[in-house]
């Protein structure tokens, strides 16, 4: 199926061209335009300002430009009229019998309902939770959870081979914190008396005198006069597990795990420091290059640490690689695995990260140019926090009390559906508030219940049609009115928000058109009736061809944002 859009503006391009050609127009580069349904039906069903950009090229009036390149459109099926509008819209009209017929297209196309090739024999990563195992997922991360999934479902969509990767980290001193832990909840719980230690390097979560528990059933005292590092191991192996768990709750799972270790294990880390030096990019001192006097004075007799030169790279001051105990910092092992994404093959590599690695993200970017990489395949999404709401008021969350504080917490409280639908339906870029109220209400105030309600009704007419013995076989798809047409107009915008989500990055565009494509559903439900007496044979027919292809359609949208396609509600 094509996407409307984009075969729009072939049309203009084309037409542009054209009149080129004939030297109507003079010869210019064509910019980059838009084409997209306007703002009120009025004025058509897409249009285009493309003649007030060629105005000044072709030194012409943006009305006549305009007329030039709507005498030189080449005939598309699609297309029933095309009106002119100053100062120089050209707006398009979609023919109504060639709508009709895209219910038998939309159909047919099922499952692969506008199934693009943008990315055709392309490769992509999307990279995200990669939460530190040392305690269940947080509600915080499961924002970047859901956007990180959404848009690798939205590239699977247009083409890309896609791999979805969680970066294991498992290696650094809160893992050892964690074994730490672990092994003064499993003397407690052989009942030693050892004092849980002042200051936050202790993990408090129950988790962890869960796993103390099962060590003693499983080891009894044998592991008493065991380091941290078996501790450590013992609950990294099980909380990895539980998160894989709960990822799979709301259906998330991913292709590769790239354990942090390994990078220290195979030197990645070191030669990737060792190259940056070759390159110039390394310096040892106490404070950086460009250090205030106030800086110099607090780093006065302290031992020098290995600093990555950055600032040639926009970056507003040079970071730490390795610390003057010789221990690296963060900033190492992330360059180091983002060197090793890229000589992986990817042509698009998409980080989701929390608003805290802001800074962090164009550091390791400038690694990447230091290192000679071509950085511009790194697409960062940065996310911002998610606050959790009841009867109006903001929820606050406790580690101590466990008050929501977990995304298990909240897919019970609500469910896996209201989760993914409601983290999406939003710019990852905003702030966001979960109303509880909202997520569990089984009415149209409920996006969620708004827009699974329309698959629901779908449903619920061929059951009733099946018991009535009336069939959508051989049906006359003209006998469809404007309501049904209508809808068909917005069903056929999917194509454009798929490809414009994918192209951007913005997944929360397929709530938003979801939330959209119900609204006009609904009332052509309550007026569009396929067993009314007064309802022709045939007209019933048709209409009931045309609620299977919505049916087709919401199926396809839901499962673009991983949500559930119920029959019932």
């Amino acid at each position: 199926m094509i996407v409307l859009a984009t075969a729009h503006a072939q049309l203009v391009r084309d037409a542009i061209q054209a009149a080129q050609a004939a030297n109507d127009l003079p010869a210019f580069e064509i910019p980059a335009f838009e084409i997209k349904p306007p703002k009120r039906p009025e004025q058509g069903d897409y249009a285009a300002s493309i003649a007030l950009q060629l105005a000044k090229p072709a030194g012409m009036k943006p009305l006549d430009v305009a007329r030039l390149i709507v005498y030189h459109l080449p005939h598309a099926d699609f297309v029933a009229a095309v009106e002119i509008a100053p100062p120089g819209f050209i707006n398009f009209r979609l023919d109504d019998d060639w709508l009709a017929q895209q219910v038998e297209a939309i159909i047919t196309a099922g499952s692969q309902l506008f199934q693009l090739d943008h990315g055709k024999g392309k490769r992509a990563q999307v990279e995200f939770v990669s939460a530190n195992p040392t305690g269940p997922l947080h509600i915080g991360r499961s924002r970047g959870a859901i956007v990180g999934d959404s848009i690798a479902r939205i590239l699977e969509a247009a083409g890309y081979a896609v791999e979805r990767e969680y970066y294991f980290n498992n290696a650094g001193m809160q893992m050892q914190n964690l074994g730490s832990s672990l092994r003064i909840r499993y003397l407690q719980a052989l009942g030693q008396p050892v004092e849980i230690p002042e200051g936050g390097n202790f993990y408090q979560g129950d988790y962890l005198i869960d796993f103390a528990r099962q060590l003693v059933a499983e080891h009894g005292a044998t592991w008493a006069e065991h380091d941290w590092q078996p501790f450590k191991e013992y609950a990294e192996q099980k909380m990895f597990g539980n998160i894989r768990a709960t990822l799979k709750r709301i259906e998330i799972e991913h292709d590769v795990f790239f354990n942090e270790n390994s990078l220290f294990d195979n030197g990645a880390i070191w030669d990737v420091m060792e190259e940056l030096d070759q390159r110039g990019y390394v310096y040892k001192s106490v404070e950086w290059e460009g250090a205030s006097e106030e800086e110099k004075l607090k780093a006065a007799g302290k031992e020098p640490a290995t600093w990555f030169r950055c600032t040639p790279f926009g970056i507003e001051k040079d970071h730490v690689l390795v610390k003057s105990d010789g221990t690296p910092t963060y900033t190492l092992p992330d360059i180091a695995y983002h060197k090793d994404k890229l000589e992986r093959g990817f042509d698009l590599a998409v980080n989701i990260l929390g608003a805290d690695h802001f800074v962090q993200h164009q550091v390791v970017k400038a690694g990447m140019q230091a290192l000679g990489l071509d950085e511009s395949k790194i697409h960062v999404i940065i996310m911002q926090f998610v606050r959790l709401i009841r009867q109006g008021k903001e929820v606050k969350m406790s580690t101590r009390r466990g008050d929501y504080e977990t995304l298990d917490d909240l897919i019970d409280e609500t469910s896996p559906d209201a989760v993914r639908y409601l983290l999406l339906a939003r710019s990852p870029d905003s702030r966001l508030d979960f109303d509880l109220d909202l997520a569990v209400a089984q009415n149209n105030e409920n996006p969620v219940y708004y827009i699974q309600n329309a698959l629901v009704r779908c449903a619920g007419i061929f059951r009733q049609t099946a018991e009535a013995g009336v069939s959508d076989d051989a049906v006359d798809l003209s006998l469809l009115g404007t309501d049904e047409l209508r809808f068909l107009r917005k069903a056929l915008e999917l194509g454009d928000i798929i490809e414009f989500s994918a192209l951007n990055l913005e997944p929360h565009k397929i709530a938003f058109y979801a939330h959209e494509l119900a609204g006009v559903f609904h009332p052509i439900y309550d007026s569009v009736r396929v067993l009314n007496e007064d309802v022709p044979a045939d007209v019933a027919r048709a209409r009931l061809r045309f609620y299977r292809a919505a049916q087709v359609v919401f199926k396809r949208v839901l499962r673009l944002m991983g949500m559930s396609t119920p029959e019932y509600m």
